[in-house]
C-alpha cells in the first residue's frame, strides 16, 4: 500500500528505491511509518520526490490504518468496497487513483484504476474527448469490461506498459505502438 501513496508524480523505479530504504531501516511497517520522526520518513523515501508531503501523507494514511483496522489488511478489505474507497478518499492526501491502486492491487477488488497513461491513450484513439472527469472515465471502462479482478489488473498494466513504450506524452511511437491497427491522433 506504502507503494500507491509513494508513486505519485514519479517513476515507480523511484518508488522502490524508496520502498528499499524503509525495509533496510525497518522502518516499512505501519507502526514503523506512524513513529517514525517525519524528517527521518523524508530522508528514507527521498527517492520518489515530493518526499516532504508524500511523509505527511504516508504517516497519516499509517495512523488511521492503525486506528481503524489495527494494521490489518485481512480487517481492512472485510469492509465492502464502495464504504472502504469513501474511507480512504477522506485520508488526506489520497485521491481517486492512489485509492483505487491499494483496492485492486492490495485488496484485490474488482475496481478501474484510471491514470495519465490510460487518458493519454483513450485521447489518442478517439475514445473520448480529454476533459472527462475520473469518475466518468472509470465508468466509461466499467460499463465496457466485466467486472473481474485480474482483467481490471491485466488492463491497467497493459496500458501502463504501451504509455510507457509507445504513447508518450512527447515523442510517441506510433506506427509501433500495438494499438496502432485502432484510429490514433489525426485519424478517424
Amino acid at each position: 500500500m506504502v507503494g500507491a501513496l509513494l508513486t505519485q508524480n514519479t517513476a515507480w523505479s523511484n518508488v522502490e528505491q524508496a520502498i528499499g530504504q524503509l525495509t533496510r531501516a525497518r522502518a516499512l511497517s505501519p507502526k514503523a511509518l506512524a513513529r517514525a520522526r517525519p524528517t527521518r520518513l523524508q530522508r528514507l523515501i527521498r527517492s520518489s520526490g515530493y518526499f516532504r508531503q508524500k511523509a505527511a501523507v504516508v504517516q497519516g494514511f499509517s495512523r488511521w490504518y492503525l486506528s481503524r483496522y489495527r494494521g490489518s489488511p485481512r480487517m481492512m478489505f472485510r469492509v465492502p468496497l464502495e464504504t472502504l474507497r469513501r474511507e480512504l478518499l477522506a485520508v488526506k492526501g489520497i485521491g481517486p487513483e492512489t485509492a483505487d491502486s491499494i483496492l485492486l492491487y492490495a485488496g484485490r477488488q474488482p475496481i478501474v484504476v484510471i491514470d495519465a497513461y490510460t487518458r493519454r491513450i483513450f485521447r489518442r484513439h478517439h475514445l473520448i474527448e480529454g476533459g472527462e472527469s475520473y469518475d466518468q472515465l472509470q465508468r466509461f471502462v466499467t460499463q465496457r469490461l466485466p467486472r473481474d479482478v485480474q482483467l481490471y489488473n491485466e488492463f491497467h498494466a497493459l496500458l501502463v506498459a504501451v504509455g510507457k513504450r509507445y504513447c508518450r506524452r512527447r515523442d510517441p511511437h506510433c506506427a509501433a505502438c500495438p494499438l496502432g491497427v485502432f484510429p490514433h491522433q489525426g485519424e478517424r
